[in-house]
């Protein structure tokens, strides 16, 4: 079972060749993780803290007005066959999975839910005190009036799939510099597309990653995944953020989110890690495009929301960048009348990069170290400012 908390279903991935390709990219990096130590139900909360780098609350949550020990507390359904895991890391407590069955009295009564923040929920649990989140992204749950007014704690996934994310971001800027999108069509049609060809233009030219410049715009937990594997490969890192200007040893330069429009000027990829808000909604506009480089390739894998689709369209039809990587679109589900499903310098894939079983472990391993911790008091992992939306 997918524990990502989001509109959209793993059942929707095509089978066709983008998806296939990308497999294949991702592929030779997954082996390894799949083979490496995952989190388990024995994990301790030190080794999530180190594989992670997940920030903890100064305080302890039972210093927080309204914490009381938790007796019941509300379970999404996505979570059920993870319950008895769940419970025996609170076995003093009553897990209640929500479903239409659910007595209303139980809710009423819920202290606590995991994977649940709608409105109607809100409004019958008068005495909810937390909600833990199962995206990074939690704009859908801030956004509900009773969180803000009740001032209802809210942790979420921070962190938890920025490798598999930013694998996902990675594979998608080779299938744009190499073109692979094309050759799997030439590929279908057995035609071998040669060197001497290619050179004659008949196909397109390829590029290297290595000396290229990536501007990864939010460099939080998944930007940092992605500006680590852009190093890698021999990029120069920058990047934008929100909270000041410190980064890794390997992000050469981190502006302030004011800035991105002078470093977009010098960058050849620009990847958005940016979590939805006031501030990063549409910031990815006509003014944005028009600052890439004719060569420059946009990459999205955090919100469709952040980027104005119309925009984009425009700038990918006038040729104004060379491409386009798109897991997240405005709206969703994309339209099938959609001018970028029939563009060929542009990848779609359904908002899937935060689907593996890696992520999913480790979604599952910050819910059940949570829930032991609001249970005993304890400081919380992965705190969201309400406010700030994330």
């Amino acid at each position: 079972a997918r524990l990502e908390d989001d509109r959209r279903s793993p059942a929707r991935i095509s089978g066709g060749v983008i998806a296939s390709t990308l497999v294949l990219l991702a592929s030779a990096a997954l082996a390894p993780a799949a083979g490496s130590t995952h989190t388990s139900p024995q994990q301790t909360s030190a080794q999530l803290l180190n594989e992670l780098g997940l920030h903890v609350a100064a305080q302890p949550v039972r210093e927080r007005a309204g914490w009381k020990p938790p007796r019941k507390i509300l379970v999404a359904a996505r979570l059920h066959e993870h319950l008895r895991d769940l419970q025996q890391v609170a076995p003093q407590v009553k897990l209640v999975e929500l479903s239409s069955h659910t007595a209303p009295r139980d809710i009423a009564e819920a202290d606590a839910a995991l994977g649940i923040c709608t409105r109607d929920v809100l409004d019958a649990a008068k005495q909810l005190q937390w909600i833990q989140w199962l995206a990074a992204g939690v704009e859908d749950c801030v956004q509900q009036p009773a969180v803000r007014a009740r001032h209802v704690l809210v942790t979420n996934m921070q962190r938890a799939a920025g490798a598999s994310m930013a694998e996902h971001a990675m594979a998608m800027m080779l299938m744009l510099s190499r073109h692979l999108k094309y050759f799997v069509s030439e590929q279908q049609r057995a035609h071998w597309a040669d060197a001497e060809e290619t050179a004659e233009e008949t196909a397109p030219e390829l590029v290297d990653l290595e000396g290229k410049t990536i501007l990864v715009v939010g460099l939080g937990g998944i930007g940092t995944a992605v500006a680590k594997r852009a190093h890698a490969f021999g990029m120069r890192v920058i990047a934008t953020r929100a909270s000041g200007r410190t980064g890794p040893d390997y992000v050469s330069y981190v502006g302030l989110p004011d800035e991105l429009l002078k470093l977009t000027k010098d960058a050849d990829f620009i990847v958005n890690c940016a979590p939805l808000t006031a501030q990063t909604t549409g910031i990815f506009n006509k003014e944005f495009f028009a600052a890439m480089k004719p060569t420059g390739y946009f990459v999205n894998v955090a919100r469709g929301g952040s980027a104005v689709t119309a925009d984009l369209i425009a700038a990918l039809s006038d040729q104004r960048i060379a491409g386009a990587g798109l897991d997240v679109t405005d709206p969703e589900p994309l339209p099938s009348d959609n001018a970028l499903w029939r563009m060929p310098n542009v990848i779609i894939t359904p908002h899937v990069s935060a689907y593996t079983p890696v992520a999913d472990e480790l979604r599952l391993a910050v819910v059940r170290e949570n829930l032991r911790r609001y249970v005993a008091g304890e400081p919380m992992l992965s705190v969201v400012d309400v406010e700030r939306g994330y």
